[in-house]
């Protein structure tokens, strides 16, 4: 495993304990075995270095970009891509909700994502684009609203994965059965 990848899997180690204003680059170059000059090697900043952490270490980014390429049908689809969003967001939740109470982090991380064309409206841009594929080959109603259908559905799976960070333990409901629930509620109101 080379070093930007033992960088990463200590980043989002860490960050998922602290949270991403309390990680540290000293406390992510300790765990990964490096020093902190290392990690500026491979990254250009903290910020860069989360963006990176949510690209391809976060469960559900990979799935959800896999689920969009379609042809499994619709239905299946959706519910491969409710499935997605919501292992993203439960694996997010922990690492980015710091970031808001530090003013200076969430702007550097704005930034960042501006930088890099990213942004968790890609997402729901993503599964408009999907929509509309299916639109045009008649599979989804011709004057369905396909952005406010993504907006909708991934939605309801940030609501979902946040509700199960709020829920007592033991109280958890079924992901797969909500992304299910979420794609067939969506599909009732976009199917011809």
């Amino acid at each position: 495993m080379g070093t930007r990848n033992v960088i990463l899997d200590a980043a989002a180690a860490v960050m998922a304990e602290h949270g991403l204003a309390n990680a540290t680059t000293r406390q992510i170059a300790r765990k990964a075995g490096f020093t902190e000059a290392a990690l500026y090697k491979h990254f250009a900043s903290k910020a860069d270095l989360l963006v990176a952490v949510l690209r391809e270490r976060s469960p559900g980014f990979g799935a959800l970009a896999a689920a969009l390429q379609g042809g499994a049908g619709l239905e299946k689809d959706l519910t491969a891509v409710a499935g997605a969003a919501i292992a993203f967001y439960r694996a997010g939740f922990p690492m980015l909700a710091s970031i808001f109470a530090d003013p200076g982090t969430l702007s550097a991380h704005k930034e960042e994502l501006h930088r890099q064309g990213a942004g968790p409206h890609k997402a729901n841009e993503a599964v408009a684009a999907y929509l509309r594929r299916e639109q045009k080959a008649g599979r989804v109603r011709a004057g369905a609203d396909v952005r406010a259908a993504a907006g909708l559905l991934l939605g309801a799976c940030f609501q979902h994965a946040f509700l199960e960070h709020m829920s007592p333990p033991g109280e958890r409901d079924d992901d797969e059965a909500a992304a299910a629930g979420f794609a067939r509620a969506l599909l009732d109101s976009l199917t011809p």
